[in-house]
């Protein structure tokens, strides 16, 4: 008895007496039937072969092929029965090699070494640990991003934890969005991220129950994953989606089948829009990119660096690895944070339900983070130890959440507060201005030009003082310039809160 492939479309079977031509492969990703084509001839024979479609897992469709091979061929049962049975079990043996190997890997990573473990809790041990954290992304290749590498890097690092917190990244097309999440990702082991081009809500069912739970879900594009961010917003929330399909059984009868899904997880996408719904936005921490020309310079720089091979990349490999490791030694941990009482939001902030709970995640992710440096506390009536919140660690994450709170708490979108910003500078002494006098000094994209101006205008930013719309245009000039308003108020309202904070710690330690 022979058995060998020609390729991924064609088996072949051959014994004394038959020759059998499996056709069309088999396929690694369906487990409840083995479907092929089969081609049936005598060796050494010019009779003509018998060519059938089966599936070759059901009795009744086998019983009648084998009748039909024995009086077409005029052979006996036994021979072709015995023969047909060793092909069904090659060909179970190559799907279920092919299924494992369509499965997603398995963290292939190597058990730390005891060196390699204690090098990782030493520098979770530093003083300075973010600032550490930060100066490895700069080494990584990241330029500039200080703070949205650090909230990516921290988002990720929540998955840990039984509330993982979502970030959105928006900029304009060439921005380096991907590229930055496609760094920081680097970071996390292969095992614990899933990193999509494109995503549809029926894929999502069709994972096993509990493959996506404590994973990071990295989504290229949100506009292509349009279709699954309603089940995506269910694993955010509720931790869990749910489906219930109507399927066909082998027999013909229909019956209804569950998927469910395990969340949570944390979510990473990449937006071009300079908004993003509400019902995705008010889940996420939403980061806008650094667009300004002193960073296309440092981008520039490095690529012309790389160029030249003055960009040491083994150096890059092995503190990402080390970075992996810091994170391979943390240990699940429940975090008590004492302060969130004394914590409040901006009074301007949009959502601020979610947004607080966003806030109070972050903390505890900080803390989580820093649990070489935190004193492991026992809860006396129930044994269960835990973190308990640092104030250094609500003043890092305000630090870090503050352009975000702007975001969340700015009635305009990033990209027309940064218009906006760029015309109050721009215009201090012009002070009126149409879309024409604007293009002269800006490559902005006329329509879009135009739905600045509109949009400003209906907030109130800006009024029509004269002009016409069809020949020269309207004349604008400001309303009144709100250049730094909503940025003092969030920074005198997370100072209030710091004091808050720190008179709380003094109090404790008095006692």
């Amino acid at each position: 008895m022979n058995f060998f492939q020609h390729n991924t479309q064609h088996f072949a079977y051959t014994n004394d007496l038959l020759t059998i031509d499996i056709f069309g492969g088999v396929e690694g990703h369906l487990m409840d039937g083995l479907f092929a084509t089969l081609k049936i001839g005598l060796a050494d024979s010019s009779r003509p072969p018998i060519r059938h479609n089966l599936d070759l897992f059901n009795d009744n469709q086998m019983t009648r092929l084998i009748t039909k091979v024995c009086e077409r061929l005029e052979i006996g049962h036994s021979v072709v029965s015995k023969s047909l049975s060793e092909v069904v079990e090659r060909l179970e043996a190559e799907r279920l090699q092919l299924f494992e190997a369509t499965q997603t890997p398995a963290d292939t990573l190597q058990p730390l070494s005891k060196e390699e473990e204690q090098t990782a809790i030493k520098s979770l041990k530093a003083k300075d640990l973010t600032n550490r954290t930060c100066k490895a992304f700069e080494v990584m290749g990241i330029c500039g991003e200080a703070h949205n590498s650090m909230i990516l890097f921290l988002a990720m690092l929540s998955r840990m934890l039984t509330e993982p917190i979502s970030v959105i990244c928006m900029a304009g097309s060439g921005a380096g969005k991907s590229y930055l999440i496609d760094k920081i990702g680097d970071c996390v082991p292969p095992a614990e991220i899933r990193e999509y081009t494109q995503l549809t809500a029926a894929s999502l069912y069709h994972h096993s129950k509990n493959e996506l739970a404590g994973k990071v879900l990295l989504i290229e594009d949100l506009f292509s994953a349009k279709g699954a961010m309603v089940p995506i917003r269910s694993l955010q929330s509720n931790k869990r989606i749910s489906k219930t399909m109507t399927i066909k059984d082998r027999t013909g009868d229909l019956r209804a089948m569950d998927f469910v899904v395990e969340g949570p997880l944390c979510v990473i996408g990449c937006t071009t829009y300079d908004k993003v719904f509400a019902e995705n936005a008010n889940r996420c921490l939403l980061l806008t990119l650094d667009n300004s020309e002193e960073q296309d310079r440092r981008i520039m720089e490095y690529q012309k660096k790389l160029k030249a091979g003055l960009i040491d990349g083994g150096k890059a490999l092995l503190t990402q690895y080390k970075m992996m490791n810091m994170q391979r030694v943390l240990k699940p941990v429940r975090i008590i944070n004492p302060y969130a009482p004394l914590i409040e939001l901006p009074k301007e902030t949009l959502h601020p339900r979610r947004t607080l709970q966003l806030v109070l995640n972050f903390i505890d992710t900080v803390t989580f983070y820093h649990q070489y440096q935190r004193e492991e506390k026992v809860i006396e009536a129930t044994g269960e130890t835990y973190l308990e919140t640092h104030p250094d660690d609500i003043k890092w994450t305000f630090d870090l959440l503050k352009p975000v709170l702007f975001v969340k708490s700015d009635e305009l979108s990033s990209a027309l507060r940064s218009f906006y910003q760029w015309l109050v500078n721009w215009s201090d002494e012009n002070q009126d201005f149409n879309a024409a006098t604007i293009r002269q000094f800006s490559k902005i994209n006329p329509r879009t030009l135009s739905r600045y101006l509109k949009e400003l205008t209906e907030y109130n930013y800006l009024k029509i003082t004269g002009g016409n719309r069809h020949t020269t245009g309207y004349t604008y000039t400001f309303t009144e310039k709100q250049g730094t308003t909503l940025t003092d108020s969030i920074q005198q309202q997370i100072d209030e809160v710091m004091k808050k904070v720190q008179a709380g710690q003094a109090k404790t330690k008095s006692k």
